[in-house]
């Protein structure tokens, strides 16, 4: 008994905690179309997470997953909030969603953006992320991925 009362406290703290902390969903226009999803895991430092289509030609689905570091947040207007980030992190998908024609890739991602969150619950950001991977496909030279795409997000901050 005094061991399930002990879990269950824990799980509950984690709970709390972890809905205290700064959240943001939205999306991100590059090279595709995401749902982004933002996560503030120590101040001021987050984790993004995003998923959605990407390609023109050879359409597919795409996952990514960054730890960013937040390097500086500027006092340059008296009411928004103002940050620079960077950070590693991966990313996996399909280039194609016909099972026929699908190839796998998977790879190590950077990110460096700017990010401006208003007095209201509205963040913009434009960023860069360069990919480097591998894929299973002769549409990349010798199976090796790389991108090198800028991106604009926005989001609901909550």
């Amino acid at each position: 008994m005094k061991k399930t009362l002990i879990i269950i406290a824990a799980v509950l703290g984690f709970a709390v905690a972890a809905s205290a902390q700064p959240k943001a969903i939205g999306g991100r226009l590059g090279y595709g179309i995401e749902a982004s999803y933002q996560h503030y895991l120590g101040d001021p430092n987050f984790l993004e997470i995003n998923a959605g289509i990407w390609g023109l030609s050879d359409i597919g689905f795409k996952a990514t997953g960054i730890y960013n570091f937040v390097f500086a947040q500027p006092a340059w207007s008296p009411r928004g909030f103002w940050s620079w980030y960077a950070g590693p992190g991966v990313t996996f998908g399909t280039t194609a969603y016909n099972e026929k024609n699908g190839k796998f890739f998977f790879g190590l991602v950077g990110q460096i953006g700017l990010e401006y969150e208003f007095w209201f619950p509205l963040q913009l950001s434009a960023d860069l992320r360069p990919t480097f991977g591998f894929c299973d496909s002769e549409f990349y030279k010798d199976g090796i991925s790389y991108g090198f795409i800028p991106t604009i997000s926005i989001r609901y901050a909550f």
